[in-house]
C-alpha cells in the first residue's frame, strides 16, 4: 500500500507543488482546502489522471477543531489513516502596522499555529499505533530572523510554528519525526501578485543565487524529508532561501 499524505492548503502554491511531486512519486494524496474549491477539484483530477494516485479533496477550516476531526475521520474511513502530514496552510494578512487589527492577528495565529497543532494532534493516534509517521511544517524565514513590521502577525506565527515543531518532535519521538522547512522568497502566484518590478528586483538582490525560488524546489525538499534517506533527520528546521541575506 502507498503511504497516505495529507497536505493542508494544497490547492495552490507550495501545497499544490508538494501534492504533484508526491503523487508523481507514488504517494496517495489528500488535498485539504478552504476556499479554492475549483482548484482543488482540478488538482485531484490531474493527480488521478496523470499519476494514477488515489486522491481525496476535502474542504476543512484547519483552525476549527470540529472540522479537523471530521476531515481526519473521512481519511481514516477512505484511506485507513494519515501516514504523513504536511502542515502547509497559512494566511498572511499583511497590512500597515498601525492599521493591523486584533482580528487579523488572531486569524493568522489560528490558521498558521493552531491549525498545525490540531492537524498534528488528530493524525498522531494512527501514526503512534503503526509505529511510523512523518510531519513536515512549512514555516518561513520570517519566523527566524527576516522580519517585516507589516507582517508582524505572520512573522510571530512562523516563529511559533518553529517552536511547535521542536515540541512535537519531543512529544512524538521516536517513531514520528517532526521537521520544518523555512522557505524564503518563493515565486508563487500569491507571493508575486501586487508587487512591482522595482520591489521584486530589490528582493532578488538580497538572494545569493540571484533569483527567487520555485514552489517545486520546496516540494523536492518535502519529498526528501519524508523519504527513507532522511530517517535520521528529526527536530530540525531547514531553510530553503537561496542564501537570502539577513536570514543567516
Amino acid at each position: 500500500m502507498n503511504k497516505v499524505v495529507l497536505i493542508t492548503g494544497a490547492a495552490q502554491g507550495i501545497g499544490k507543488a508538494v501534492a504533484i511531486e508526491l503523487a508523481r512519486n507514488g504517494y496517495d494524496v489528500v488535498i485539504n482546502y478552504l476556499t479554492s474549491h475549483e482548484e482543488a477539484l482540478q488538482l485531484k483530477q490531474e493527480l488521478e489522471d496523470v499519476f494514477h494516485a488515489r486522491c481525496l479533496a476535502i474542504r476543512a477550516d484547519i483552525s476549527d477543531e470540529t472540522e479537523v476531526r471530521e476531515m481526519i475521520s473521512v481519511i481514516d474511513e477512505e484511506f485507513g489513516g494519515v501516514d504523513i502530514l504536511v502542515n502547509n496552510a497559512a494566511v498572511d494578512l499583511s497590512n500597515v502596522f498601525n492599521e493591523k487589527t486584533v482580528e487579523e492577528f488572531r486569524r493568522t495565529l489560528d490558521v498558521n499555529v493552531i491549525g498545525a497543532y490540531l492537524c498534528s494532534r488528530y493524525v498522531y493516534p494512527h501514526m503512534k499505533e503503526q509505529g511510523y509517521g512523518r510531519i513536515v511544517n512549512i514555516s518561513s524565514t520570517n519566523g527566524m530572523n527576516t522580519y517585516y513590521p507589516m507582517s508582524i502577525d505572520y512573522d510571530a506565527s512562523k516563529a511559533a510554528l518553529n517552536s511547535l515543531t521542536h515540541d512535537l518532535a519531543m512529544q512524538f519521538a521516536p517513531d514520528v519525526h517532526v521537521n520544518a522547512i523555512a522557505p524564503g522568497f518563493i515565486g508563487t502566484e500569491n507571493e508575486l501578485r501586487g508587487y512591482d518590478e522595482e520591489f521584486l528586483e530589490e528582493e532578488t538582490e538580497k538572494i545569493l543565487v540571484g533569483r527567487y525560488g520555485r514552489p517545486e524546489e520546496v516540494a523536492y525538499l518535502v519529498r526528501f524529508l519524508i523519504s527513507p534517506e532522511a530517517d535520521y533527520i528529526n527536530n530540525t528546521i531547514i531553510r530553503i532561501d537561496g542564501g537570502q541575506k539577513g536570514s543567516c
